[in-house]
């Protein structure tokens, strides 16, 4: 992850990001494929859930490491994992994605590298996966999974909240992200020396009457809100309309029928095997 993480590291943002990986975790595990992977690289690896899920579709002896930056996250994936007794299942080591912390042994040996929601934290998201393709065997997978924060849509529309919502992700661009890099991923995974394969989205949304309607509209108040006070210190947002949009939000999910719309881009692409035509 970044250093300058848009949503900081407080509690509150360590209790929603655990939700939001409670909810979207299953539905991420349907769209991969994880056949035949024995060994895993997870990139930016977070708290460590998906990591964690991720070892227990593969089984005994398989091998997942989970690298992340900060210290904070780290410290928190293993103790989740302890709680969890799920230890052994992911060794996580501190490392910058955009230089690998892997063994001369490691790069190049793994069945698939995965990231998900780390590059729209990175300025140089094209040096995050070309190490992601480095780490890979001949013949190995890089899946990449991220937002397009344009792909949210409420219905009915809240415009209050459409403006808060514009204005949050516009403010990525200040730290010299994209916001909309799930669009790209595709086209990244070329760039790096990957051969795209595949591209498919992983819903993250809900209607009111199912039981992930509140915990998605949670998960995005909760991203708002870990938002505001750099949105108001910036300028973007003063403190008094991100507290108008979140109110419109809360009164716009009491409505019948109200619905949120959210997809996450995923590709999939290999590293050639020697000889192979991309």
């Amino acid at each position: 992850m970044a250093e300058d993480y848009i949503h900081g590291y407080s509690p509150a943002e360590m209790r929603r990001l655990t939700l939001m990986q409670t909810i979207l975790n299953d539905a991420e595990l349907v769209a991969l494929d994880l056949g035949g992977v024995r060994r895993l690289l997870d990139v930016g690896s977070g708290l460590g859930q998906m990591a964690r899920a991720m070892a227990r579709r593969l089984g005994d002896g398989a091998r997942v490491l989970g690298v992340e930056r900060e210290e904070r996250q780290r410290v928190a994936a293993e103790q989740q994992a302890i709680e969890a007794g799920e230890r052994e299942l992911v060794e996580f080591r501190a490392g910058d994605a955009t230089k690998l912390p892997l063994t001369e042994e490691e790069r190049g040996s793994f069945d698939l590298a995965h990231a998900r929601f780390l590059l729209e934290h990175v300025t140089d998201p094209l040096a995050v996966v070309r190490e992601m393709i480095s780490a890979v065997r001949p013949g190995g997978r890089i899946v990449l999974v991220d937002d397009d924060h344009e792909q949210l849509r409420l219905s009915p529309h809240c415009p209050e909240m459409a403006r808060v919502w514009e204005i949050y992700w516009e403010s990525y661009r200040d730290h010299g992200y994209d916001p909309l890099i799930g669009r790209r991923l595709a086209e990244l995974l070329h760039e790096a020396g990957g051969r795209p394969t595949r591209v498919t989205t992983v819903f993250y949304g809900a209607t009111r009457g199912m039981p992930l309607f509140g915990p998605v509209v949670d998960n995005l108040i909760g991203v708002l809100e870990g938002a505001a006070l750099g949105l108001d210190a910036s300028g973007r947002l003063p403190r008094a309309e991100m507290r108008k949009g979140i109110a419109a939000l809360e009164r716009w999910r009491e409505e019948a029928g109200a619905t949120l719309w959210y997809s996450l881009p995923l590709a999939e692409g290999i590293l050639p095997l020697d000889g192979d035509l991309r």
